[in-house]
């Protein structure tokens, strides 16, 4: 009897590691497998109006037809803070593509705190309402989420989960080149 009290507290506590535990920002997050998916030019939509204040207190607005990158990310999320030294190189080694995240089931504080300490040279929006605009397209479907914009503001492609210097590159190469 208590070898299987130990077995079954053991199991309880092993299940609190999931996705089921106590941090509701936490209960629906799906891992990304990094998979790029590319939308042919006839079959792109526009994306959505990205603006609104960002972690540091700014009011910002994504400028229309020009390349960008959206990161969708969390503060809490391991491959998001894994991926942060990639984006931020890319947006050194891009200079004419804008970087924009888009801060989601997070805390503000948390995730302030997280690009000051990274010094993230792009901003990022905190109101994850304008997510529900890429729904047609290529929706934030994992976190993290790297969605890329066209010349037009369409939506050209997405890497769902942690974006490596590769999948980026590669992504934003064929998208230029067009």
């Amino acid at each position: 009897m208590k070898k299987l009290s130990v077995a079954l507290a053991t199991l309880l506590l092993l299940s609190g590691c999931g996705n089921n535990g106590s941090n509701t920002a936490q209960e629906s997050f799906v891992a990304g497998n990094g998979a790029t998916s590319y939308i042919s030019i006839g079959d792109r939509i526009a994306a959505p109006d990205l603006s609104g204040m960002t972690l540091l207190g700014m009011k910002y607005s994504l400028p229309k037809n020009e390349i960008a990158v959206i990161n969708v990310w969390a503060s809490w999320c391991s491959p998001c803070r894994a991926e942060e030294p990639t984006l931020s190189a890319m947006s050194v080694k891009y200079p004419d593509v804008h970087f924009l995240g888009i801060l989601t089931r997070d805390n503000p504080v948390n995730a302030e705190a997280f690009v000051r300490k990274n010094k993230s040279p792009y901003p990022t929006l905190i109101d994850d309402s304008v997510l529900i605009g890429f729904s047609k397209s290529l929706p934030a479907n994992a976190i993290p989420t790297t969605i890329v914009l066209d010349k037009n503001g369409l939506v050209a492609g997405r890497i769902s989960g942690a974006v490596t210097i590769a999948s980026l590159s590669e992504l934003l190469d064929k998208v230029q080149s067009e």
